[in-house]
C-alpha cells in the first residue's frame, strides 16, 4: 500500500474562479500575474528573468494554469509527465478552514461572519470580552489591516500599555497581535484560546494569535509561534478517515490548527525552510497507508500579503528547487498531490485573499490531463488510493 503526500502551497491561486466577480476578484489570478511580471522584467528584486520552475511545470504546472484561464505561461511550457489540472472551490469563502476543508472532503456548510471594513469594526461587547478576559483597559487596532503594518503602527503603545492589537481582514478572522516578552506568548495564546468560543458562535473561522518581537528601535517581527484556533469542521474529513482506518496523518507547518486537532497523528510547526526539512524527513519515515499533510504558509503571509511580486515569485522558485529532495523519496506506489487553497494575486489592489481556482499536480500517478475538477476531488482522490473510506463530496481523479 502507498503513502499520500498531500501539499498545500497557501496562496498559490491560478485564477478563473467563475464566481471571481461576486468576490470582487474578476481577473484576479497569482500564478498567471507572477509568471507576467517575471517573464516583463517586472520581478527583478532578489531574482530575475522568467519565472523558473521546472521541477512543477514538469508535472504540469503552466499547463494546470492555462487550463484555468488561457493565459499565456511564458517560460512554463514543459509538456506535463505527471497528472494535471484547476479545481474550483464551492464552498462561500476564499480563507484557509474553507480552502482545506473543502480540499478534504467538507465544503462549508454556512455563511462565515465578516467584521465590517470600519472603524471601530468590533462590537463593544466583543471588546469588553477581550479587555476582561486579557485584563487591560482597552485594545488597539479595532480595524481591517494587514498584520506586519498594524504592528509597526501600534507595535510602541502596546509595549507601553499592555493592549493588545486587534484586528481583522476580509476572511472571517479575529487576529490578536502581542509582543512574546512584553505581553507574554502564553498569555498571547491564552487569550486566543479562551476568546475562540465566543467568536465560534459567531461563525467566525479563526481566532489567530500573531506573536512578534522586536522594539520600536530596531523593528518589529513577527514569529513562527503564531496559532490559529479555528472551528471544527461539521463533518469527518479526511484527516477523520485515515485516522479511523488505524493510519497516521502527519500534519506540517497549520494543518493540525485548521482541523483543530482532529485526525492528526503528529504534527510539526515552523518556518517554511524547517517545514520542508520535515517533509523530506517524513518521505523517509512515513509508513504505507500514511498520509503526510502540508501547509507551506508563506508564500501566502510574507508575500501575497504583502504585495510583493519578485518575493512571492523568489519563494515559488526555492520551494521548486527543494522539489527533488521529497519526489525522490517517493516509493513504489506513492503519491504526491500538490495543490493550494486559495488565491492572493500579489498584483492585485488591496492585500486580502483572492478568489480563484487553485492547480492540482501530482506525481506518481502517471502522465494525464485531470481537467477542471472539484476542491473535494483532491481528498477523494487521496481517499482512493489509500483505501479509507471518504464523504459523498468529491470524486477520485485517479
Amino acid at each position: 500500500m502507498g503513502r499520500v503526500f498531500l501539499v498545500v502551497l497557501d496562496s498559490v491561486g491560478c485564477g478563473g474562479a467563475p464566481d471571481a466577480a461576486a468576490f470582487g476578484d474578476a481577473g484576479a489570478n497569482t500564478l498567471g500575474h507572477i509568471i507576467q511580471a517575471c517573464a516583463a522584467g517586472g520581478a527583478d528584486h532578489g531574482r530575475s528573468g522568467p519565472l523558473h520552475v521546472p521541477n512543477m511545470d514538469a508535472l504540469g504546472l503552466g499547463a494546470a494554469v492555462r487550463l484555468s484561464t488561457g493565459c499565456q505561461t511564458p517560460g512554463l511550457d514543459a509538456t506535463p509527465k505527471g497528472r494535471w489540472g484547476a479545481a474550483t472551490e464551492v464552498s462561500k469563502g476564499k480563507d484557509t478552514p474553507s480552502g482545506h476543508w473543502e480540499l478534504t472532503g467538507v465544503p462549508v456548510p454556512w455563511d462565515w461572519h465578516y467584521f465590517p471594513d470600519t472603524v471601530p469594526a468590533f462590537p463593544e461587547d466583543l471588546v469588553a470580552r477581550v479587555c476582561e478576559l486579557a485584563g487591560v483597559d482597552g485594545i488597539l487596532g479595532n480595524c481591517h489591516a494587514s498584520g506586519i503594518p498594524i504592528i509597526e503602527k501600534h507595535g510602541a503603545e502596546h509595549i507601553k500599555t499592555g493592549r493588545p492589537i486587534c484586528y481583522t481582514s476580509a476572511d472571517s478572522v479575529f487576529q490578536i497581535a502581542a509582543h512574546e516578552e512584553h505581553f507574554g506568548l502564553q498569555r498571547l495564546l491564552k487569550l486566543c484560546e479562551d476568546l475562540a468560543p465566543t467568536l465560534h458562535a459567531m461563525r467566525v473561522g479563526r481566532v489567530i494569535a500573531r506573536p512578534f518581537v522586536g522594539s520600536p528601535e530596531t523593528g518589529f517581527t513577527r514569529t513562527a509561534n503564531r496559532r490559529d484556533y479555528a472551528i471544527e469542521p461539521p463533518f469527518d474529513t479526511l484527516c477523520d478517515h485515515v485516522a479511523r482506518a488505524g493510519r497516521n496523518v502527519h500534519g506540517i507547518g497549520k494543518i493540525r490548527d485548521i482541523f483543530s486537532g482532529r485526525g492528526i497523528t503528529d504534527y510539526v510547526k515552523g518556518p517554511d525552510d524547517k517545514l520542508f526539512d520535515a517533509l523530506v524527513e517524513f518521505g523517509d519515515t512515513a509508513e504505507d497507508g500514511d498520509l503526510v499533510f502540508a501547509n507551506f504558509v508563506e508564500f501566502d503571509t510574507l508575500y501575497g500579503h504583502q504585495r510583493d511580486v519578485a518575493g512571492y515569485a523568489a519563494a515559488l522558485e526555492w520551494f521548486d528547487a527543494r522539489l527533488p529532495e521529497l519526489l525522490s523519496r517517493l516509493r513504489e506506489g506513492d503519491i504526491a498531490i500538490f495543490t493550494a487553497d486559495h488565491g492572493n494575486d500579489p498584483t492585485w489592489r488591496g492585500t486580502d485573499h483572492t478568489r480563484e481556482r487553485v492547480p492540482v499536480i501530482v506525481a506518481g500517478a502517471g502522465a494525464k490531463e485531470i481537467g477542471l475538477c472539484a476542491f473535494a476531488d483532491v481528498g477523494a482522490s487521496a481517499a482512493a488510493h489509500l483505501g479509507v473510506p471518504f464523504g459523498p463530496a468529491g470524486r477520485s481523479f485517479l
